[in-house]
């Protein structure tokens, strides 16, 4: 089939509040939208934020930064509006109980008076008796006073559905042919608060934001022949499913929040990993790469090749090597203008900068780019490595690790390399090189391999830093002869 002969389809990405976004939210958001662009249709956010327990303040505009950060940002939510507003499931309370009463007037549902306590013993006697566990239907066909007169009654009832004996618990995936799912149970559709529980919410909310393809993880297969059933009940077109394979850790177990910190999709923003490396990622973790041999790739062109048949349904490994290697190609790729610019901003969201950095400063960073380039695999690993250039020369801290490894030498060789740098008037990383290697390696026949290591120590702080005579070069002369000297005073 053609792009142009494709039906443009609707989908949508529905996470609750309930804390840091899932990086689960991510991996959906990009094959919802994948499809919304293949076909020419729209990619919808809705907020599910009915269980005000679980409710997180701050959690719903994490989602859209991080969604947009991603570049997985939604045609319509409650950020950007739309035509079927609103999009926040809170603001759709009114919504739903109509159609409640409407499957009770069809016998599709009925009213449940049993208490909290009568549902508990029921399930404890089921499970010794090893039964099935499920709802008894004792209040099936009965009236509130006909339902009052027996044991375990509450006066605020739940409505349930009343599931057909000949209920058909088959459906067609579009990434898996058909699946059978167990038969369901007689389900709560509306709470005794008069909130719809997310069976009944979600299938209205689809139906009338006119969701054609619905994406979600595979542990809804077994809620899908409830959700059909609620569709052909209402008289409402079926969408298509598509049931994505569980994103799992590398002990196969389902990826969470409490277990792994990669399952917060905040983390790799901290960590420093750029947005298009993380989704290339996802890309890869569930589906083929676009082309033979080829890992790197870009939306576009997984959009390009995008078909649902070919969606691994083996719950794919999160192979934390694999990011980190395609985030190193991303950074080494980069132009050192556009890398310094996000590594300054990196730094001033880990308060790494104080503030935004003062033109000087992006000078500096765009300067030293290159030379940590070729060694990065995150943005995070920066910041250590070019810290020296933020601080004043009276505030760099010498490592004390550093200092104490330093050889007995130190203070000799300190005041050759100040002597040699005093004297040279083209102060560029070769001159600076040569006079070095003539001031301490041939002068005071020391090895190359231990020859620097204080007047590193002296100009990072640190014993590991970029190359040092760039380093140096960047400095300028008057800030790298003061540290020099500073630290020479300490010894």
């Amino acid at each position: 089939m053609t792009d142009a002969a494709l039906t443009p389809a609707r989908t949508r990405v529905a996470p609750s509040p309930t804390g840091d976004p899932h990086v689960g939210t991510a991996y959906m958001a990009l094959f919802d939208l994948a499809w919304a662009r293949k076909t020419g249709g729209r990619f919808v956010l809705r907020i599910e934020d009915t269980d005000q327990a679980r409710y997180v303040e701050g959690s719903e505009q994490q989602i859209y930064d991080t969604l947009g950060w991603l570049g997985l940002s939604a045609d319509e939510g409650p950020d950007v509006g739309g035509p079927y507003a609103p999009y926040r499931q809170s603001e759709r309370l009114d919504t739903y109980k109509p159609y409640v009463d409407q499957l009770v007037e069809a016998g599709h549902a009925y009213y449940c008076w049993c208490s909290t306590e009568r549902l508990a013993e029921m399930r404890d006697k089921q499970q010794k008796l090893k039964l099935p566990t499920g709802y008894d239907r004792l209040c099936v066909g009965k009236t509130r006073e006909e339902r009052a007169a027996l044991p375990g009654f509450t006066d605020r009832p739940v409505v349930r559905m009343l599931i057909p004996d000949d209920v058909e618990t088959r459906f067609e995936d579009v990434i898996r042919g058909w699946v059978s799912a167990p038969r369901p149970d007689d389900q709560v559709i509306l709470k005794a608060d008069g909130f719809p529980t997310y069976h009944l919410a979600v299938v209205v909310d689809d139906h009338l934001m006119g969701i054609t393809t619905v994406v979600r993880g595979e542990e809804w297969i077994s809620s899908t022949p409830k959700h059909v059933l609620l569709y052909r009940w209402l008289g409402w077109e079926v969408p298509q499913f598509a049931h994505m394979p569980l994103l799992r850790n590398p002990d196969k177990s389902k990826i969470s929040k409490r277990k792994n910190p990669a399952a917060r999709l905040t983390w790799f923003r901290e960590e420093g990993y750029l947005p298009e490396a993380l989704v290339n990622f996802l890309q890869l973790v569930g589906y083929p790469p676009v082309a033979d041999g080829q890992e790197v790739s870009t939306f576009e062109e997984f959009v390009e090749t995008f078909d649902w048949t070919k969606v691994n349904t083996v719950g794919p490994i999160f192979d934390m090597d694999k990011l980190n290697w395609l985030n190193g190609h991303y950074i080494r790729a980069l132009s050192p203008e556009d890398l310094a610019g996000r590594i300054a901003a990196h730094l001033v969201r880990t308060g790494e900068l104080p503030g935004e950095p003062t033109p000087e400063q992006m000078d500096l960073v765009t300067a030293a780019t290159p030379l940590v380039q070729e060694r990065m695999q995150l943005l995070k690993e920066a910041g250590p490595m070019l810290g020296f250039l933020f601080v004043a020369d009276e505030e760099l801290t010498f490592d004390p690790d550093a200092v104490a490894a330093l050889k007995d030498d130190a203070p000799q060789v300190l005041d050759a390399t100040i002597a040699a740098l005093e004297g040279l008037h083209d102060f560029t990383a070769e001159p600076i090189q040569a006079a070095l290697r003539a001031a301490i390696v041939d002068g005071l026949g020391i090895k190359p391999k231990f020859a620097f290591a204080p007047a590193r120590v002296a100009v990072t702080g640190r014993r590991i830093s970029p190359p040092l005579f760039e380093s140096m070069e960047i400095l300028g002369r008057h800030a790298t002869l003061a540290r020099l000297r500073r630290l020479r005073a300490t010894l």
